[in-house]
């Protein structure tokens, strides 16, 4: 098979730029007034650019680059990848940078509103760039809609194809902006001249539209076994995709359809045997890697393979050009902050060293640089993600027989493995300790940035310029042209979890949901399984043991939170939730507020007490009105001949504000323009 798109040029990008000027463009980048205003016509032709299928491809070609850029460091700064601020509003992870405390990462209850300064595309929050770029992707995507059936030499079939894939693009952001933002404006359509009146689109009523979208694109886009491409979307894609639809939208039924289709007729089949090519994970000395599935399955280099047959879609993300390859260090993001300063010292006073292969005292046992790599913890997991969550009995004994929390394969980084390297140290050769035996006082100079266990097969991304310098002590994860850092974005996996929690809404006590787990359980090798009935709380958290960093974490929070609601079903703690007012709550005491709400304050540090950190003292805090995060008030302003819906809870908020109830009167005002 051919990967695609791994010599885009910087041209290509062009096209999207150039959509821009007949674009409406607004909310689709900057909301300043300028911008608002039309540029000249005469630059650009688009009648001329989409009347081929090159220019169709190109479009294309964008679309499917501008998936990965959530997850990566694209265009930012390095310690800043997008997918982090989805994991921080959830149950896995907080923002890490304790020396950030000047700029609120630890209280969004009370410092997350529409006009805030933690409402920036800048560290350590994207919000804003996800409503930009999100409303970017469906640009992207109309333009193809719009354009395909004017390109003449094409027959009906290829035209739906390409439609149905442009139509995923739209759906896929589509249901991120309604689980992140709630109801939001409904843009299907290129317009030549700005709209500065729109109203919001209900979350459901966008819903109905993309699951529509999705029942055509199953229909018409190919299967990946007929495709000569790998990395566009494909028939698999559109149905899982179609599935979360139809969940959101109470659909259940057809959702286990779906799914059942994905699992027993479409030619995938869960990997249970290592595969592809072995990677020794950067020090073997240092970090040995005993080789088994779930190592090679997350190797770069592997997922996108033609032996893998649980990729469903992946995103090609490698090659020799800087041009088509996005950053992605996630060694240096999500990895525990051990290499400067005196992070960690011996009860003799000596640091962790990280030290280059030619210095020396080098000694490839300790070489954590190359094993774990140089990482600044912009994001931490919450204890429970890395403790609590795999004691799937609740009596406080970790499963680390299983493959995704198992350190002896090498695939769990514990940090007392991690032993002090100063050859001029009493304790050289000694596990790291967190406190010093001699007098108790601690050891670690900040806990919550320094110390915490983590998947490493996850994050272990190689870093081939640094492999290749002998000089080099800074592995920071896939950073350069030549790398590879290939991403899921659907696996077969994810269809069996998605339909467990399909046959959860219909009946939450039928006894095969637990089979869908215990299939993935028993391909990890893990030493407990599920017994008898299971709750959502358990899906919920096979999804964190299995797609971690895969999914987006806080959408799909949001989106269980939804389906609880329509569907009455109890959660794990037995509450149950209400549609007309989930999402309609404010306060951080432990009562009420949405699912989402609860899993937030009972497994991560919000609303559970300070954190001292020296020099500062970090309380971690989280509103039930932060189900939905605030419209950008800057949007709001810019649609000055109209009026925007503000969220529940937020300054602006105005429950007269008209919104469209179906998207079929959304899409009718779209032409009419004031």
């Amino acid at each position: 098979m051919k990967y695609i798109y791994q010599k885009i040029k910087r041209s290509m990008l062009s096209v999207p730029v150039l959509i821009m000027i007949i674009g409406n463009v607004m909310m689709m980048n900057s909301c300043s007034e300028e911008f608002l205003e039309p540029d000249p016509l005469s630059f650009y032709e688009p009648t001329a650019t989409f009347s081929t299928e090159s220019g169709l491809l190109s479009a294309l070609a964008i679309c499917d680059r501008h998936l990965r850029i959530y997850f990566t460091a694209d265009g930012g700064r390095e310690e800043v990848p997008y997918i982090g601020t989805e994991y921080n509003f959830s149950d896995l992870m907080v923002a890490g940078c304790t020396d950030k405390k000047r700029e609120g990462i630890d209280d969004y209850a009370h410092l997350l509103t529409p006009n805030s300064g933690l409402f920036t595309n800048e560290f350590p929050n994207s919000i804003l760039y996800f409503w930009d770029e999100t409303y970017n992707g469906i640009k992207y995507a109309n333009t193809i809609i719009q354009f395909v059936d004017k390109v003449e030499s094409l027959d009906e079939d290829t035209k739906n194809a390409y439609k149905g894939r442009a139509y995923f693009h739209r759906a896929f952001r589509y249901m991120a902006l309604v689980n992140q933002f709630g109801d939001v404006p409904l843009i299907t359509k290129i317009l030549e001249v700005p709209k500065q009146n729109y109203r919001s689109t209900k979350r459901d009523a966008i819903l109905e539209m993309i699951t529509k979208d999705m029942e055509f694109a199953v229909q018409w886009v190919p299967e990946q076994k007929d495709m000569e491409l790998v990395g566009m979307v494909n028939k698999g894609a559109c149905r899982m995709l179609l599935a979360k639809c139809y969940l959101a939208i109470g659909e259940y039924a057809k959702a286990q359809s779906q799914t059942d289709i994905l699992i027993n007729e479409s030619g995938y089949s869960l990997m249970t045997e290592p595969f592809g090519t072995f990677n020794d994970g950067g020090e073997p000395q240092t970090l040995p890697i005993t080789r088994n599935v779930i190592w090679d399955l997350h190797r770069p280099e592997n997922k996108l393979i033609g032996a893998n047959t649980e990729v469903i879609m992946g995103m090609a993300n490698s090659g020799s050009s800087n041009e088509s390859f996005l950053r992605f260090p996630t060694l240096r993001i999500f990895g525990p902050f051990w290499a400067s300063r005196n992070n960690f010292l011996s009860p003799d006073g000596k640091r962790i060293n990280n030290y280059s292969r030619n210095h020396p005292d080098y000694n490839p046992q300790y070489d954590y640089a190359r094993a774990i790599g140089r990482g600044v913890t912009t994001h931490r997991p919450s204890y429970w993600s890395t403790h609590g969550l795999w004691d799937i009995n609740g009596d406080g004994t970790e499963d680390t027989q299983d493959l995704r929390h198992n350190s002896e394969v090498g695939n769990w980084w514990l940090m007392t493995n991690m032993k002090y390297n100063d050859p001029s140290s009493s304790y050289y050769g000694q596990n790291i300790m967190m406190y010093d035996p001699n007098n108790g006082n601690l050891l670690c100079a900040d806990t919550l940035r320094y110390w915490f266990d983590y998947p490493h097969y996850k994050l272990y991304t190689e870093d081939r310029v640094s492999e290749a310098d002998m000089n080099s002590n800074n592995f920071r994860g896939a950073i350069n042209s030549g790398d590879d850092a290939s991403w899921y974005l659907y696996r077969l996996a994810e269809a069996y979890l998605l339909r467990a929690e399909a046959k959860y809404y219909q009946n939450e006590n039928d006894l095969t949901i637990k089979d869908d787990l215990n299939i993935l359980r028993q391909r990890a090798q893990a030493s407990e399984f599920y017994e008898g009935s299971v709750t959502i709380g358990d899906i919920v958290n096979e999804r964190a043991r299995e797609l971690y960093l895969e999914e987006w974490r806080n959408v799909e929070l949001s989106r269980i939170s939804l389906c609880l609601a329509r569907s009455g079903k109890p959660d794990e703690w037995g509450k149950t939730y209400s549609l007309d007012n989930f999402d309609k709550q404010t306060g951080t005491d432990r009562a009420g507020g949405s699912y989402w709400y609860q899993r937030v304050i009972n497994y991560n540090f919000y609303n559970n007490g300070p954190i001292s950190v020296a020099p500062a003292t970090f309380n971690f805090m989280m509103d039930k009105r932060n189900l939905y995060w605030p419209i950008p008030q800057s949007a709001i302003t810019a649609n000055n001949k109209g009026v925007l819906s503000q969220n529940f809870g937020y300054d602006g908020y105005d429950p007269s504000v008209p919104k469209w109830e179906n998207w079929e009167d959304a899409v009718a005002d779209e032409d009419k323009i004031e």
